[in-house]
């Protein structure tokens, strides 16, 4: 754990530094579209199950927030012009590194979650709390095109509860029984190697996977050439329904 935090501070610090400039020129961006603040501040699960307050750059309009739907898809009508492009280029996330320097998050390690979520976790899903919340991860990559899963969607938190959280939560509760420098290593890396080939990411993420022992089901669907269909999420038998999310 102090070498990891010691590799979080690090490399945050150094990252912000080198990151300024776009940083900088990000928030006037933002900003210009519609004169209000450039920084979405929301609320998020903390390790242990507090919470704590995760910095982006703000890629919706406005009280976008209190519609009440907290999964987007790439169709969003919430999202603005601005927005579109640096959520394209993952730039609303680099204000996390902020959160990694203060010590809210890592660099590596499950995504935090909205609250509401975080009351749906099942026994078995609890142990995501277990760790920090982290940038990026193995599930980050293999579902980088969540927006586009929930594109076509009537119900976005519904398709995301049945579709992509039973093996975001599985893939992380890898990273949580194997973490490791090592492994936080190799998912920067794939990360990055992400943003240049996704398919090569993908394969990379499958030998990663593999060497864990994590169980065929999970390795195939994170190969993403199947179609997803509604699944219970670890430690559950039967997917999540609506009257479970207060629907």
């Amino acid at each position: 754990m102090v070498v990891k935090r010691a590799f979080d501070v690090m490399v945050s610090a150094t990252a912000l530094i080198v990151v300024a400039p776009l940083l900088a020129f990000v928030v006037v961006a933002v900003w210009l579209q519609d004169f209000d603040s450039p920084f979405y501040v929301p609320a998020r699960a903390a390790l242990g199950g507090g919470t704590f307050r995760m910095v982006k750059f703000r890629s919706m309009r406005v009280g976008a927030d209190r519609t009440g739907v907290n999964s987007t898809s790439s169709a969003d009508s919430r999202i603005t012009p601005v927005g579109r492009i640096i959520r394209a280029y993952k730039l609303d996330e680099l204000m996390q590194l902020w959160n990694v320097l203060k010590g809210d998050m890592s660099l590596v390690g499950p995504r935090p979650q909205v609250m509401s979520e975080v009351a749906l976790y099942t026994q078995t899903e609890r142990a995501l709390l277990s760790v920090r919340p982290g940038i990026t991860d193995l599930a980050s990559i293999v579902f980088s095109d969540e927006g586009e899963v929930l594109k076509t969607a009537d119900d976005p938190d519904r398709a995301y509860d049945q579709l992509i959280r039973p093996w975001k939560s599985r893939l992380g509760l890898a990273y949580v029984q194997h973490a490791s420098l090592r492994l936080d290593l190799e998912s920067i890396a794939l990360t990055v190697i992400a943003l240049i080939s996704r398919p090569r990411a993908l394969a990379g993420i499958q030998r990663v996977l593999e060497r864990l022992d994590v169980d065929e089901c999970t390795r195939r669907v994170a190969r993403r050439n199947e179609p997803l269909n509604p699944y219970p999420p670890p430690g559950a038998s039967s997917f999540i329904s609506d009257s479970q999310r207060g629907q």
